[in-house]
């Protein structure tokens, strides 16, 4: 009969289990990160256009985490100055095509952020 000597397998699990518990504060500061990246890249992306000179200004991002998620809503806001111009600067409407593009800035961050990520579960182990 094969002997096995699982003392390893039982102190990694258990090291596994305590960096789960740090995971929500290593990816915070990587959701937040990326958040402000995106939206530093709407607003350069936005800036210049003589119709909407406010607009960029209107762009913001805001995180929220809990124990098994942690998010991020980045965009215009509507209450701000011009902000409400959103719909039609990145959609279009039946008349005019969209001016700017949404999905630009989160296309460049999602290398960024991966790595980011990477790299702090690597740091946790």
């Amino acid at each position: 009969m094969t002997e096995f000597d699982a003392s390893d397998v039982h102190k990694f699990a258990a090291e596994l289990g305590a960096a789960a518990g740090d995971v929500p504060k290593k990816m915070r500061p990587v959701v937040q990160r990326g958040a402000l990246n995106i939206k530093k890249q709407m607003q350069a992306e936005a800036a210049g256009h003589r119709r909407f000179p406010a607009f960029p200004a209107s762009i913001s991002y805001d995180t929220q985490s809990s124990r098994s998620e942690i998010s991020a809503e980045i965009g215009p806001d509507k209450d701000k100055r011009q902000g409400a111009l959103g719909n039609i600067l990145y959609f279009g409407t039946v008349k005019n095509t969209a001016v700017l593009n949404i999905n630009a800035p989160l296309d460049d961050e999602e290398p960024k952020f991966l790595k980011a990520i990477e790299d702090a579960i690597e740091g946790l182990l």
